[in-house]
């Protein structure tokens, strides 16, 4: 089979992989519904790709991996996925021949052959890390791993019969299965009632994988949660936000806790605000249609901004057990207050022309209304009244169509006490604060800013940074944020999957704000395509005497 790379122009990955564990015979059931996510087994990585706009008929997906007696090597080398949504090569564990029990079922209302399933996703399969040893035999290998069931959502009997076909690559092994919902949020009680009563395991765990949205609101959300208990205990629920995977946000806690030079620093004695940004330079072109019923605030501000700020601000958690980590991120989302109408600024891309290339505005977008007041950009300033952040800060700043791509997180500290060197630095005494840098992505680094002087005769000062670069640093390539997430649900550790409880407090937080800005339809800020965003932005800063920290990051090549 020949096989080739493709590059989807947008979307998410996810993986699955197995970890070394020495183990009974098993197996893991994986359903996920949607083709837009990954779900991945035994080190190998998947990606089909669909044509911009249009969605692929796999709406469902069911992974039954079963761990193999002897130990795993995910260690020496990438986790598996299928990814549908961006281009992801095919990692190739160097020693993982005894990882073999375990299969793919992709589940979906259209009609498809094993055949033409192994075929779409042949199109994107490359080596990413194994690129001499039998490449394209390990390929083939995964392929036969990979199987298509067509039923519909709300038919216990088509899941019946996928239950049939999951039992016969089992065996007598034991079922564990994990079902993988990347679905609208409309039918994932359908799918959930189905699978529960028709298609979990007889013996072994049954676990789920919600994709976001999480619900519009905290009615919405409530109700969502309140449906799937019908079915589930909360335990077996693993609501997924890609960010809690990623290797610079599982590094926040290790960062803080683990060294001295920061722990005694985290509070208002020593910072003066926290910034997390998020910014795009492509719009949705094309993809409107979905984006313009949630928005930004939805889409990235209540969920991945809002779990990084808990992780950031937590308290020191008694243990690494999951719940004790999500008990102190709790704490922290229901000791703020919900956001105001005048703490926040809303934009919304407009077209604009450079380089004799024009680039279209938002309501530009054929599947986005022409009255649209949808934000594609926001930035908020929110605070947590407790002893250690009062009167901080915590400013958020998410957008589409800006002018550069990141993800990041900036920590301004206070000036120093009676600095005897601020007659150096002008009147820009914000240039004499130092400020630690911790960059999501891409190009994944942490660097502190620090003043020291130049070498020479004089007293000439300037600032510099002390900038761990992990490509610099680190060979070994970092896992992507599904890869790890999906481990750990077939793991069973929940220490980066959101709870019902803190889900409920994030939505708290936000659902005045959004229902607020519907009914009164206020109108976004228009900014240029490409540009830093709306003005209003840095008036909502000046407001908390505070700048932007990524405005200038040109100017300090980290």
């Amino acid at each position: 089979m020949s096989l080739s790379c493709m590059r989807c122009p947008a979307g998410a990955a996810a993986a699955v992989s197995t970890r070394r564990a020495a183990a009974p015979p098993a197996a893991v059931a994986f359903a996920r519904c949607g083709f837009g996510k990954s779900a991945a087994a035994a080190g190998w990585r998947i990606d089909a790709v669909a044509p911009q706009g249009v969605k692929l008929p796999m709406d469902a997906a069911v992974e039954n991996a079963v761990t193999p007696s002897t130990p795993s090597k995910a260690e020496n080398g990438a986790p598996a996925e299928i990814t549908l949504d961006e281009f992801e090569d095919l990692s190739v564990l160097s020693k993982n021949d005894d990882s073999t029990h375990f299969t793919i079922f992709g589940y979906a209302r259209s009609k498809m052959t094993d055949a033409e399933l192994r075929h779409m996703v042949s199109k994107t399969l490359t080596c990413r890390i194994d690129k001499r040893e039998n490449c394209s035999e390990k390929m083939e290998e995964f392929l036969k791993r990979c199987f298509y069931h067509s039923g519909q959502y709300d038919s216990e009997e088509h899941f019946m019969d996928l239950d049939k076909k999951l039992k016969q690559h089992e065996g007598s092994r034991v079922s564990n299965r994990l079902f993988y919902l990347s679905i609208p949020p409309n039918i994932f009680l359908d799918v959930v009632k189905c699978a529960s009563k028709s298609a979990s395991s007889v013996n072994g765990w049954t676990r789920v994988i919600v994709e976001k949205p999480f619900g519009r609101d905290s009615e919405s959300s409530a109700a969502l949660t309140r449906g799937l208990k019908q079915y589930l205990v909360e335990d077996q629920i693993f609501r997924i936000d890609h960010y809690l995977g990623k290797e610079l946000v599982e590094n926040l806690s290790v960062l803080r806790f683990s060294n001295l030079v920061f722990e005694p620093l985290w509070s208002r004695q020593y910072i003066r605000n926290v910034q997390l940004i998020f910014s795009e330079d492509f719009g949705t072109e094309g993809r409107g249609g979905y984006f313009d019923g949630y928005g930004i605030i939805r889409d990235i501000m209540q969920n991945h901004l809002l779990q990084i700020l808990a992780l950031f601000a937590m308290e020191t958690p008694i243990s690494l057990e999951a719940e004790d980590i999500r008990n102190e991120k709790v704490k922290v989302l229901r000791s703020m207050k919900p956001l105001q109408l005048e703490d926040v600024v809303i934009g919304q891309y407009k077209s604009h022309t450079k380089g004799g290339m024009t680039y279209p505005g938002y309501t530009d977008d054929k599947t986005v209304p022409k009255d649209s007041v949808t934000p594609t950009f926001a930035a908020a300033a929110l605070f947590i009244n407790n002893a250690r952040w009062d009167g901080v800060p915590f400013l958020m700043k998410a957008g589409k169509a800006l002018h550069t791509k990141r993800a990041e997180i900036r920590v301004q500290f206070r000036h120093v006490p009676g600095n005897l060197y601020k007659g150096s630095f002008g009147t820009d005494l914000d240039r004499a604060t130092n400020e630690l840098v911790i960059r999501v992505q891409p190009d994944e680094a942490i660097y502190l800013k620090i003043n020291n002087k130049i070498p020479g005769l004089g007293m000439r000062l300037d600032r510099s940074n002390l900038n761990l670069h992990y490509a610099a640093r680190y060979s070994k390539e970092i896992p992507d944020a599904y890869e790890r997430l999906l481990l750990d649900a077939i793991e069973g550790e929940r220490r980066l999957f959101i709870r019902s409880d803190e889900l409920d407090a994030a939505w708290s937080l936000f659902t005045p704000l959004l229902k607020e800005l519907e009914e009164k339809r206020i109108a976004p800020e228009l900014y240029p395509y490409g540009s830093r965003g709306p003005v209003g932005a840095h008036y909502l800063a000046a407001k908390y005497n505070v700048r932007w920290g990524d405005l200038s990051a040109e100017h300090y090549k980290a």
